[in-house]
């Protein structure tokens, strides 16, 4: 039997007329007259069949957010990949129904603290993609006239606020500004600047170098230049170029040969350049093999030579950049792992990975983690947050993995 559609949010966040209910019937803001579906899985841990929830008007015009005849059910056959709908996030759509958004303009309107219900806001913003959450805020500034991102500022504060203006910007400008950060933090560059260059893909990289140059007016490559020094450099800025090569489905043993006996012989002074070039030039399934072909030749993982031969942040970048080869999803969830064995949690990097790694591989990550560490990510994040930003966190984070 069919199931019936996914509720949305009924009430509203935020005082201010029409708020809630924008959300409510706009959260996603399509264009109503090229039926833009929202799609919801037919079950709530599957990415199977879709079905979508999608506007029955033909004017044009956005519904009035008391008009009690609001969108329901799409009578059309809409399929996943149709042109004007977004793809199928199974990862990120998974979650509980909400109210619905006919009975939206009944609800009363909830006031907590300073007149925002940050429930709310935490529902309707982590259960949408970036791509969306755009919409949601052009929509909100053409009925108000006001900017939806410098609104929630005013009336959120502390880890909260950092993760909700975080999920309103672009990932590009997100991404150029925990670089920046991090270039200009000691002790950051090697950490978060290998994570950002190593893991994103060419076309990501091009679009946060560029929003790095738009925001800060200064070329990346400046600020590492500036910033870092050594082999440390050299890794970054040979990352910025995002010159490594990409998959082909030709096996080159010759080449994964030589890349061992290069790396082997590069063990004296004045080699490093050795080991950046195949590190970053290299696509990942080559150097898979190129790992496991240094192992047998030496009868130690190549690793154990990297604590040997570098030190300090060197040592640091080049352990995380093999790590990001061998396993993206397991380096995440080490890095999951650490945020949160800290004193007091580190939210900024908990912040970046959930929200960056929420619409790509957030379900490998999860499974990596709990095979790892015995326990959760969902359980862990429950343990270890506190305060108001532990409710958004654990929605980023999607469910429980049992």
């Amino acid at each position: 039997m069919r199931q019936q559609p996914r509720e949305f949010l009924g009430w509203d966040p935020l005082c201010g007329e029409g708020w809630g209910a924008l959300l409510a019937t706009q959260e996603l803001v399509p264009t109503w007259a090229q039926h833009q579906a929202v799609t919801t899985p037919a079950h709530p841990h599957t990415s199977g069949q879709w079905r979508h929830v999608c506007d029955q008007r033909e004017d044009g015009a956005l519904p009035d957010p008391g008009d009690p005849q609001l969108p329901g059910p799409c009578q059309q056959d809409c399929s996943v990949g149709d042109p004007g709908h977004p793809q199928d996030l199974p990862e990120l759509q998974c979650g509980q129904g909400r109210a619905a958004a006919a009975e939206g303009h009944h609800r009363p309107r909830p006031y907590l603290g300073s007149g925002v219900d940050r429930t709310a806001i935490v529902d309707v913003l982590t259960n949408r993609s970036r791509e969306q959450r755009q919409l949601i805020a052009q929509a909100f500034r053409e009925r108000t006239q006001q900017d939806l991102l410098k609104s929630l500022q005013a009336a959120l504060s502390g880890h909260l606020e950092g993760i909700v203006v975080a999920l309103l910007q672009p990932a590009a400008r997100l991404d150029a500004r925990e670089l920046r950060t991090a270039l200009k933090d000691s002790g950051a560059a090697e950490d978060v600047g290998v994570e950002i260059l190593a893991t994103r893909t060419p076309p990501q990289l091009q679009e946060c170098l560029a929003a790095y140059k738009h925001d800060f007016q200064v070329e990346a490559e400046e600020d590492i230049k500036s910033e870092t020094s050594g082999t440390l450099q050299d890794l970054l800025l040979a990352l910025a170029k995002g010159g490594r090569e990409s998959y082909s489905e030709i096996i080159d043993y010759n080449l994964a040969e030589q890349d061992v006996q290069a790396l082997k012989q590069a063990e004296g002074p004045s080699t490093e350049g050795i080991w950046v070039l195949i590190l970053t030039q290299r696509n990942p399934e080559h150097l898979v093999r190129v790992f496991d072909q240094y192992q047998r030749r030496t009868g130690h993982e190549l690793e154990h030579t990297v604590r040997n031969r570098f030190h300090g942040d060197a040592q640091r970048a080049l352990l995380s950049l093999a790590s990001v080869i061998r396993n993206t999803a397991l380096y995440f969830a080490h890095k999951l792992h650490q945020a949160l064995q800290e004193t007091e949690p580190n939210y900024q990097a908990l912040m970046r990975i959930l929200i960056s790694r929420s619409e790509t591989d957030l379900l490998s990550i999860r499974a990596e983690f709990r095979r790892k560490f015995g326990k959760s990510l969902y359980s862990s994040l429950q343990d270890a947050v506190k305060g108001d930003c532990r409710l958004a966190l654990l929605a980023l984070c999607r469910a429980e993995d049992l």
